[in-house]
């Protein structure tokens, strides 16, 4: 299944905490043009709805810590900024946001805000799940070294020797390395107590 488009927001769920109308009616006016579905939320209270993005204005801020905001996994935060002062700025960076505007908002600059939220939401998971897996490798690499260890001491071989026969021996049993090398340890008690 291949992911959605960025750049594809027909479908989408906002949700949308903007305290001034003015600055509402232009995000529902242009989230209606574009096709994403609307929502409106207030921080703190359990959202109507699962969203995919969430607009929220920083007079909002600051809202309860992030173990009470009840947003969904992967959801790509917009802040709407009033004011650029340090305080202000260090709440919402709190927030994590993915993209913001400025207000008074126009309907221009909300496309590539949204769209560039979307798109660092994915990139974002995309490196959680290839650094989950260097972490996944980085751990069965204890258990390879041990077992090649063990093949060194039982077959008297040098490393380069001992990992080509560990190789040779994943391949023939149709097996990767690291499921290898942790059924060699399995099998060895001492490797067991000293790995």
């Amino acid at each position: 299944m291949s992911k959605p488009s960025s750049f594809s927001l027909r479908g989408r769920k906002a949700l949308l905490a903007i305290k001034d109308e003015r600055d509402a009616s232009v995000v529902r006016r242009q989230f209606e043009r574009l096709g994403i579905e609307i929502a409106s939320w207030i921080p703190g209270e359990a959202p109507a709805c699962a969203a995919d993005l969430l607009l929220i204005d920083d007079d909002y801020l600051p809202i309860a810590g992030a173990e009470d905001r009840p947003l969904p996994e992967g959801c790509a935060v917009i802040v709407l900024l009033g004011t650029e002062t340090p305080s202000r700025l260090k709440l919402v960076l709190e927030l994590d946001p993915a993209s913001f505007l400025v207000k008074p908002l126009r309907s221009a600059g909300i496309y590539a805000a949204v769209v560039m939220a979307f798109e660092r939401v994915a990139r974002t998971n995309e490196l959680k799940q290839q650094l989950g897996k260097m972490d996944a490798r980085m751990r069965a690499r204890r258990v390879v070294l041990a077992a090649l260890v063990q093949i060194m001491h039982a077959q008297g071989l040098a490393e380069p020797a001992a990992f080509a026969l560990l190789r040779r021996m994943a391949m023939e049993q149709r097996k990767t390395i690291e499921q290898l090398a942790a059924e060699l340890v399995a099998q060895d008690p001492l490797a067991r107590a000293t790995g």
